[in-house]
């Protein structure tokens, strides 16, 4: 049997245990796991980030920075675009299938013999942060960037203790598991805030934030709010991304080029740096008094500023596949992961100010357990046409029932059906070279976009079907590259008041 169908193998062995959104809310099986193989959590140091939207994106920046920076870096990330290994990462590169299959191989008897100890047996995703904390043990990092797979307070990573907990905005979704108040979300996710940590928090709702502040001042943590001790104080649209000046928590760091789009990303963007800067004096020895005697300093003791041109070459190499990703040109195709209201909000705001297309045409694809109404509420006003269809998740929801909740907030003759994403993709295709072609306003070749979203699965199928061999190099080579450049140009530019 080849590498690749080793690699198969393991895949279904892990993929075919319980759901990583099926939580069973107990830390026992992840605990019991992580002490046969030695606690490996406990040997390198922690940023631990949850939150609704925006994990991903700012896990992946808070790790190019601590690397740009000479560290050894794990990042964990979820879900996964294309493979598993994506998950896993050593100094920005997924494991390597031999490297992923061996692990699985090395845990294997010590996942046996947990199963047979409780009374529910290890999850799909309690098994890949076992991976994970041993992978990263193994390498041995220095820091690891880890990113919840759901909630925080019983998610399987909150046996690590981060030394920096990163809380993005948080909203409503999952919350059959977490809550249906942003109080109960909020309390979830509080979790992973521990005792003596600085907890980095992005601008939220103000009953998230209340929330967020009590649990911090009960364990003792030092808090840094986005808008009070760090924020985006200028923000400018540039070609392929845009142009920032980030207030951190200890300085302020001019000509950030961030090579992402939207005014979310240069949220998330702030709050890597504060939390790079809130970590970067962990551990670091510095003398005191007379100088005979020194102090190893805990979280939010440094006072050192980073090297502006060290954030800004880490900036600019920044990623973050499935999001505002572009895919191909003529038309251009953009594939976006946003899979809530929030965030597709957000999603929306970003196109429409960072491109300038006459028109766009949606392929959709969701999970059924999400807020499908919402979420194409938040699409209508800025779709031309919808295209709704299924993506390779069992959890999708078939493409005639997306159909129907559509022309409740659609005209039925916007709405269009395709079984299946590929066809759906080529139909708006079509559709989008045919109004192009048909145009009477000037606006010609190129008005017209396609934008592919609704789930990160519908997200990394589009990446498969329209761009197989990059989605296969990123996973192989774990290259950080910019995405390519709009075929439109930015509309303007503006600036953001500065920070009390």
């Amino acid at each position: 049997m080849d590498i690749a169908d080793q690699l198969r193998e393991v895949e279904l062995e892990i993929g075919s245990r319980r759901a990583e959104h099926q939580i069973s809310p107990t830390l026992d099986r992840i605990a019991a796991l992580a002490h046969v193989l030695g606690d490996p959590q406990h040997t390198f140091q922690v940023i631990h980030v949850t939150g609704t939207n925006g994990k991903t994106s700012t896990t992946r920046m808070i790790e190019t920075l601590l690397r740009e920076r000479g560290l050894r870096t794990g990042r964990f990330t979820s879900p996964h675009l294309v493979s598993m290994r994506e998950r896993i990462c050593v100094d920005g590169v997924p494991l390597s299938a031999e490297r992923f299959i061996e692990l699985y191989e090395e845990i294997s008897p010590y996942v046996a013999m947990v199963d047979s100890q409780q009374p529910v047996p290890l999850s799909f995703f309690e098994i890949l942060t076992g991976m994970m904390f041993a992978a990263f043990a193994d390498a041995p990092v220095d820091v690891a960037v880890i990113e919840v797979g759901l909630g925080g307070r019983w998610d399987a990573t909150n046996v690590a203790d981060g030394a920096v907990a990163v809380i993005t905005p948080i909203a409503l979704d999952h919350m059959r598991w977490l809550g249906d108040t942003i109080e109960e979300i909020a309390t979830e996710k509080a979790g992973i805030i521990k005792p003596g940590a600085i907890a980095v928090l992005a601008q939220q709702p103000l009953a998230a934030a209340e929330v967020l502040m009590e649990r911090a001042v009960s364990v003792g943590a030092t808090v840094a709010r986005e808008g009070l001790e760090f924020g985006v104080l200028a923000r400018e649209l540039a070609v392929g991304g845009q142009q920032l000046v980030l207030k951190g928590i200890r300085g302020a760091y001019a000509d950030i080029y961030l090579p992402l789009f939207g005014a979310h990303q240069a949220s998330n963007a702030v709050c890597a740096l504060a939390a790079v800067e809130a970590f970067a004096g962990v551990g670091e020895t510095v003398p005191v008094g007379d100088g005979n005697a020194t102090l190893t300093l805990g979280p939010g003791l440094s006072t050192a500023t980073l090297d502006p041109d060290l954030v800004r070459s880490a900036f600019a190499k920044a990623s973050s596949p499935g999001r505002l990703d572009i895919l191909r040109r003529s038309p251009t195709v953009i594939a976006d992961a946003a899979h809530n209201p929030a965030g597709m909000a957000v999603t929306v705001a970003a196109l429409t100010e960072s491109f300038t297309f006459d028109r766009v045409i949606g392929v959709v694809a969701v999970l059924e357990d999400k807020d499908v109404s919402g979420l194409l509420e938040e699409l209508e006003p800025v779709l031309s046409e919808i295209v709704v269809t299924t993506n390779s998740s069992p959890r999708a929801m078939p493409a005639e029932e997306l159909a129907e909740l559509a022309r409740e907030l659609f005209d039925e003759d916007r709405v269009l059906v395709a079984a299946r994403l590929d066809d759906a993709i080529e139909l708006a295709v079509t559709r989008a070279d045919e109004a192009d072609a048909e145009d009477l306003s000037g606006g010609g070749p190129g008005g017209t976009a396609v934008l592919v979203t609704g789930a990160v699965v519908t997200a990394g199928d589009a990446q498969l079907l329209l761009a197989p061999n990059a989605a296969v190099r990123a996973v192989d080579d774990g290259a950080d590259s910019a995405p390519p450049e709009p075929d439109m140009p930015a509309r303007h530019s503006f600036t953001l008041g500065d920070l009390s």
